[in-house]
């Protein structure tokens, strides 16, 4: 797995799969949330090879329609799972948060453990503890 720009790749076996923080493509299939004129209401889940993806829609962040993923390895139990918040955890948080935002990254929270490899489309390091603290900033945005 690895971040192209906006984009992060997984390939495994010849298979290709693209994600961005709102729309995922493989094989020429496209998930988006129903939302963003998609099919996709809830979790979604493909194999790439070797890897199992699985793609969820926990609530809407800053934009609306945000997609999170989850890449793991059931053949080599020891790889730690990957997980892409994609706009969930951006760089700068924006005056506006929207009330479902929090709400939406603190279920992302539950996928996560301190061996969770954080991918982000920028390629910036992300941990359990940047994005906790991340939180409580969109939580003191709200409620100040």
């Amino acid at each position: 797995m690895r971040s192209e720009g906006p984009v992060i790749v997984v390939e495994d076996a010849g298979q290709r799969l693209e994600y961005e923080p709102r729309r995922v493509t493989l094989d020429g299939h496209v998930v988006e949330h129903e939302s963003r004129g998609g099919t996709l209401v809830s979790a979604w889940a493909a194999g790439v090879g070797s890897l199992f993806v699985e793609v969820a829609h926990l609530g809407d962040g800053p934009v609306g329609g945000e997609l999170v993923m989850t890449v793991t390895a059931p053949d080599d139990p020891a790889a730690p799972p990957r997980v892409a918040l994609g706009d969930l955890a951006p760089a700068v948080v924006p005056e506006h948060v929207p009330a479902s935002w929090p709400v939406a990254l603190d279920l992302a929270l539950g996928l996560v453990t301190d061996e969770t490899v954080l991918l982000t489309p920028d390629g910036r390091p992300l941990t359990r503890a940047d994005v906790e603290d991340l939180h409580q900033r969109l939580l003191g945005k709200i409620h100040g």
